[in-house]
């Protein structure tokens, strides 16, 4: 506990924003003064709801279309009915699958969880691709064992 709040204060003095590192522990681990991480990081909420917004969305456009080529006897539909359906999609689409999301550990802590539920801590900051070497010379100064992994190709 007491090297994650060292990395955490060199971190800090480093120039990572305190809401760009999440912590992640057994429950019912004490985590003192450590940020905890939150909703976002330990669920797939995030990648939940963004493939459903797009599945729905997709799924809606279809629906509007279908719509508009073969409309009920006697009414007459417009591009409006496409646009409105795919954002009614994408709007019950994200919020159905935010929801499974929510329930479930986020995939990319899944291959730490025996190491978590044994005691140690992940640790996970969020930095632009040109600080991560820094900021694993950083951590391995303390843990020359760390493992950094998990770069994300839409995060900036």
């Amino acid at each position: 506990m007491k090297s994650a709040e060292e990395i955490v204060k060199e971190l800090l003095l480093a120039r990572v924003e305190a809401r760009h590192i999440y912590i992640v522990a057994k429950e019912g681990t004490p985590m003192g003064d450590l940020p905890e991480a939150g909703l976002a990081q330990r669920s797939d909420f995030i990648p939940s709801l963004e493939r459903g917004v797009a599945v729905g969305g997709a799924t809606g456009a279809l629906a509007g279309i279908a719509a508009v080529t073969f409309p009920p006897a006697g009414v007459v539909l417009g591009g409006g009915a496409i646009l409105a359906t795919a954002l009614a999609g994408a709007g019950i689409g994200g919020w159905a699958s935010s929801m499974i999301g929510v329930g479930g550990t986020n995939s990319q802590i899944e291959q730490f969880e025996e190491a978590i539920k044994g005691g140690e801590l992940l640790m996970m900051v969020d930095v632009p691709k040109d600080r991560v070497d820094e900021i694993d010379e950083l951590v391995k100064k303390h843990h020359p064992e760390a493992e950094i992994s998990g770069t994300e190709p839409t995060i900036p």
